[in-house]
């Protein structure tokens, strides 16, 4: 294929990519953000860093100066978990600065690595936008391919999705070029509506005509997001979702809808971070994890694990309902990002109490964290008291959800489930352990536990995503939801298809043993 649109600058050298990168309003030079190009690289460096070098003595290394609350944290080696427990019992999900996570390095797993080419050019188009962005992450199969594919186009077909590619988005999705999906995370919606009609008044339909107090009224509808589909920036087939700061910090911390932290719980691109959103995210993260397990036997493997996070957000989605969406879409996200679950998940696995990997995996082990056919088996604890804990430390408004239909289902009297709720409320800020109530919900059958969560999980996500899809026109005007709706068609009839084939592949396999027998 022809070379299509600019060519960025050659990789950096392995030793000028050890100098101090800058990153949004800080400073770092630890390993976990080198700009890494060749394999030769140590992946350990990568994964490890935070769990080798946190403790060390780093303020040489970094061009910022440590706050002194930060700089304790990192001093108190023995007694600070680095992923787990600790920082959880006393987040504050207000904080100003990079300088006031629990550490340095904290949340470093969620920074996932994609070709440097293909991460500049996405901050390159990011600079077209006059409006600020505080907080972006790219998502989806555009920057994490859900499918193998081998096959070539011409150079007129991918010009027909992205008119003026970057050669690093050419090599990137090579023969299938998709639409790159965004989160933009702003201070105030409307006002940043306002400077980016006057700026992009052709990514809105005929709605932004009554004003961006409007405009941002439709966004805090559903799931507080308004998405732009199929507009052009910078050459580049994009979708932008815009939400608040606000909102997305307390979608990932509490769980309201599931509809931002859902996206957050597979891997990402974060292009310019934020704070708040990373502690957040760290707390969604670990939600995700424990609900996985209460959802999951004493016995599981990897795969089994990053599915069942992955398809928390789907569950109750009307997407998934109707024939609007691949039916595979979960395990096709996983069977092509176990590397990317991995990074993301290993490190919070590792520093759970309750949950360990069986084989002998480590986080410095290249041949294991980078091998995508890798598939560990892992073992969680059964034990009441300890599932009574991971009960106890799910996100409020979920778990608020979750006491209320085992309410129900203990017939527990409404003053006593009152009075146990502000109890709850009260002691958010100690160190949060079960007690009898999340005692006998983690002791009830695995079946009946299985089946409630997932009713839960069902009725979070169900009516916002409803409402985001209801809203779809007004957002979008109807020719771009059309072709949303008709792409999702051709979607799920491809994914009938492949369901097809493999259940004509698995009836095929005894009738050719039989033959040979």
């Amino acid at each position: 294929m022809a070379t299509l649109g600019i060519r960025l600058p050659a990789s950096v050298s392995a030793s000028v990519a050890l100098r101090s990168i800058r990153c949004s309003s800080y400073s770092l030079r630890s390993p976990i953000f080198i700009r890494r190009h060749e394999p030769s690289l140590p992946y350990r460096r990568l994964v490890a860093a935070p769990h080798a070098r946190w403790a060390s003595n780093t303020s040489s290394d970094d061009t910022s100066t440590p706050s002194s609350k930060s700089s304790k944290r990192e001093t108190a080696a023995g007694k600070f978990n680095l992923y787990g427990d600790d920082w959880e019992n006393t987040a504050d999900f207000a904080i100003k600065s990079f300088a006031d996570l629990p550490h340095r390095l904290f949340g470093a797993n969620q920074h996932m690595i994609i070709n440097y080419e293909l991460k500049e050019a996405l901050r390159i188009m990011l600079r077209q936008f006059n409006a600020p962005i505080i907080y972006c992450f790219a998502y989806g199969s555009g920057v994490f391919p859900q499918e193998n594919t081998s096959r070539s186009i011409s150079e007129a077909d991918f010009r027909a999705v992205h008119p003026k590619p970057p050669e690093a988005l050419v090599k990137a999705q090579k023969g299938s070029p998709k639409m790159i999906d965004f989160i933009f995370g702003v201070s105030h919606t409307q006002h940043w509506h306002s400077i980016n009609m006057k700026q992009h008044r052709d990514h809105y339909s005929g709605i932004a005509s009554l004003g961006s107090g409007f405009v941002s009224k439709v966004q805090d509808w559903g799931a507080g997001v308004y998405f732009h589909p199929y507009v052009e920036v910078n050459g580049i087939l994009i979708k932008y979702g815009v939400t608040s700061i606000n909102n997305l910090v307390h979608d990932l911390s509490t769980w309201d809808s599931l509809y931002l932290a859902g996206r957050l719980q597979k891997p990402v691109k974060i292009l310019r971070d934020h704070p708040q959103v990373r502690l957040a995210n760290q707390h969604n993260l670990i939600a995700a994890v424990r609900t996985a397990l209460l959802l999951l036997p004493p016995d599981f493997t990897e795969s089994q694990l990053y599915n069942t996070i992955a398809g928390i957000s789907y569950l109750g989605d009307p997407r998934m309902v109707l024939p609007t969406e691949n039916k595979s879409k979960v395990t096709n996200i996983v069977s092509n990002n176990m590397v990317h679950f991995r990074r993301l998940y290993a490190p919070l696995i590792k520093n759970l109490p309750n949950v360990a990997f069986a084989d002998q995996c480590r986080l410095d082990d290249e041949n294991w964290i980078l091998n995508p056919e890798a598939d560990s088996r892992l073992q969680q604890d059964m034990d009441p008291v300890k599932r009574g804990n991971m009960v106890r430390r799910l996100p409020s408004k979920f778990r608020s959800r979750l006491y209320f239909q085992y309410q129900k289902k203990f017939a527990m009297p409404p003053d006593e489930f009152s009075t146990m709720m502000k109890a709850s409320a009260d002691d958010e800020g100690s160190r949060r352990l079960g007690g009898e109530f999340e005692k006998r919900i983690a002791n009830d059958d695995p079946g009946q536990l299985t089946e409630t969560v997932r009713r839960v999980i069902k009725q979070t996500v169900h009516w916002p995503s409803t409402t985001q899809t209801l809203k779809g026109p007004l957002m979008s005007g109807w020719r771009r939801t059309a072709r949303y709706l008709a792409e999702k068609f051709d979607k799920w009839k491809k994914g009938n298809r492949q369901a097809e084939e493999a259940a004509a592949k698995t009836q095929d396999e005894p009738k050719k043993e039989d033959k040979s027998d």
